[in-house]
């Protein structure tokens, strides 16, 4: 075997766990059953459907299967399981990031969070619009079709969501920075002026995000407080590996501030804007990976992440084509929600 390849490990949001997921932890991840004791077993506490259940349905129930408080603990199991099948002895992981939700699965990932932490961290979290979202979400892309930005677009939507904003009763936010597209979050007033204002594109957006709330703004303020007052900064340890945060800050072992990481947690990005490109830009330029490895449910990441590397001209990368060329002869992004990704990650 040769020398190993370094790996940043991406954890997935809460868009990944679809219909053609359904399944996903028993297909792969029959052999551990001791991810499933401790999620289940905290989930049977708060009298909700175990995970083993949700993933061994007959049939996939869009309103059950995407609920904060199910899809929450469903993706943290699945991403859990790629977590431990990925080769070790082939991949060296420098650090770990996350979109949105996956950053609290980052957090177990790197250690930060024990098993039992990591589930009530999450299903906490998951569970607190059940039954009833704060706002919304809504995605829009902001470059061309080969990946290319489009500037003056940008500068167009700032002016529309300054509009947005100016209106009574209407809120709108960016939520997340996801390579080509930018998140919106807001109430259903700011969500629907701001669809009049964008241009149409491909009859597909801008698209709204069924059962999501306006995460990452400040619509969530009273989640972050309710939040802090029933998880302590005890559920939190000095992380074994690298975290990159929504801001783009590193936190290292050893050295990271736990309550400030806390803070930062269940405050700072659940009010303020995720920039998943910046988490991207970071992992790139300070740890030159020679792999950035998606953790599954799903592959939804990977335009976006692709995007990124665009962005930063990533090894001669600078448009979708090229992307996609490097992606054939030898991929930069492993993506183990792709079968054939994946077998290229666990060996």
């Amino acid at each position: 075997m040769g020398a190993k390849q370094t790996a940043v490990v991406i954890c997935p949001g809460r868009g990944t766990y679809n219909k053609d997921e359904l399944g996903y932890f028993g297909r792969h991840h029959a052999d551990k059953g001791h991810i499933l004791d401790v999620i289940d077993s905290y989930r049977h506490a708060q009298q909700q459907t175990p995970i083993s259940e949700l993933d061994n349905l007959s049939a996939y129930n869009m309103r059950l299967h995407t609920a904060g408080e199910n899809a929450s603990a469903l993706i943290y199991a699945c991403a859990k399981g790629d977590f431990e099948a990925i080769d070790r002895e082939k991949y060296d992981i420098l650090a770990v990031t996350g979109n949105s939700m996956g950053w609290y699965i980052a957090l177990a990932m790197a250690g930060a969070l024990g098993e039992e932490q990591a589930i009530e961290l999450i299903n906490t979290m998951g569970s607190m619009m059940a039954g009833k979202l704060i706002g919304g979400q809504m995605i829009y892309p902001v470059v061309d079709d080969n990946w290319q930005e489009n500037p003056a677009l940008q500068t167009d939507i700032r002016c529309w969501m300054e509009e947005v904003q100016a209106l009574a009763g209407a809120e709108i936010y960016v939520s997340i920075l996801l390579g080509g597209y930018i998140v919106f979050g807001g109430n259903d007033k700011g969500l629907k002026e701001m669809e009049l204002r964008l241009p149409r594109v491909k009859d597909t957006y801008p698209m709204r995000l069924f059962n999501h709330a306006a995460f990452h703004t400040p619509l969530l303020s009273e989640i972050s407080e309710r939040a802090r007052a029933c998880l302590p900064a005890s559920l939190f340890s000095k992380p074994r590996l690298p975290l990159i945060d929504g801001l783009g800050r590193i936190w290292q072992p050893y050295s990271s501030e736990l309550d400030a990481l806390y803070r930062y947690t269940l405050d700072t990005q659940v009010v303020a804007p995720y920039d998943y490109s910046a988490a991207i830009r970071v992992a790139l330029k300070e740890f030159a990976p020679d792999k950035l490895i998606i953790l599954g449910p799903g592959a939804t990441l990977g335009g976006a992440t692709g995007q990124c590397l665009i962005q930063n001209r990533w090894q001669g990368i600078t448009d979708k084509a090229s992307f996609i060329d490097r992606q054939q002869q030898d991929p930069v992004l492993l993506a183990m929600g792709l079968s054939e990704q994946r077998q290229i990650v666990t060996g």
